[in-house]
């Protein structure tokens, strides 16, 4: 992470989320800290680093997602040349999930 973003408070709010139980206290939490369209964005990014790391191409992820493809491009970055932080999850998440 940045080190510009790392202090105390950062450190706090990041040991509550793990301290989370379960998808419906993630609801409650996100659904108070967030905006609808701060929580949409995330769950977009999120749906096009695991298609790009299903190998799915630019197009085909612009009309699954709607994402644009400067977004797709900075997923890609990220995946790419990143802290694997996006790898992180999508491996531990594994096939649980659809994409």
């Amino acid at each position: 992470m940045n080190d510009k973003l790392r202090d105390p408070q950062m450190d706090t709010l990041f040991k509550a989320i793990l301290g989370l139980k379960d998808v419906e206290e993630c609801y409650r939490f996100f659904d108070d800290l967030c905006t609808v369209n701060e929580l949409r964005s995330m769950e977009q990014r999120f749906h096009v680093a695991r298609m790009l790391a299903q190998g799915s191409i630019y197009s085909d992820i612009v009309s699954k997602t709607g994402a644009s493809t400067a977004t797709i491009s900075r997923v890609n970055r990220c995946l790419n040349y990143g802290n694997d932080g996006y790898r992180d999850a999508i491996e531990r998440l594994g096939n649980d999930e659809s994409v």
